[in-house]
């Protein structure tokens, strides 16, 4: 597959003995609509929007509640682990839908393919599981002992 590019708005493709235009210029005219869209929607937005400054517009967040302590604050790791694997888990989501996709054109090897991996999720699943990648806050058991000894009677 070779490329010639002439003079003119064209780009030619050269597949085997043949060579095939491809025109350019509506590519140009659609990148050129986009950029005044995207100016005309801009100046629009800046002209006709609301131009007020109040005493709350400075402030991080316009609630109409006052803002106490700071926003910088700490989280544990775990609520970032547990964002990762939440990633994680959503793109396999991703193939395994686009296997459900293909289902009838990859016979059994396609079957067998995302049994495995949806094998090898689960495998990885109950690993974090078991290491506690997945406990976040207080331990349910832990609380229900220190709920029963407040409970006794002294």
């Amino acid at each position: 597959m070779g490329c010639i590019s002439g003079p003119s708005w064209n780009y030619y493709v050269m597949l085997g003995n043949n060579i095939y235009s491809i025109l350019l210029w509506p590519l140009l005219l659609y990148a050129i609509a986009v950029v005044i869209l995207l100016v005309a929607i801009l100046s629009l937005s800046y002209l006709l929007g609301q131009h007020h400054h109040d005493r709350a517009t400075d402030k991080p967040y316009e609630g109409g509640i006052e803002q106490t302590g700071s926003a910088r604050l700490r989280f544990s790791a775990q609520f970032y682990l547990v964002a990762m694997l939440f990633v994680i888990f959503d793109v396999e989501a991703v193939f395994i839908i686009l296997w459900a996709l293909g289902f009838y054109e990859l016979g059994w090897p396609g079957y067998i393919g995302v049994a495995i991996f949806i094998g090898q999720l689960v495998v990885v699943l109950i690993y974090e599981w078991g290491i506690g990648a997945l406990d976040i806050g207080l331990d349910g058991k832990k609380l229900l002992k220190k709920y029963k000894e407040l409970q006794k009677p002294m």
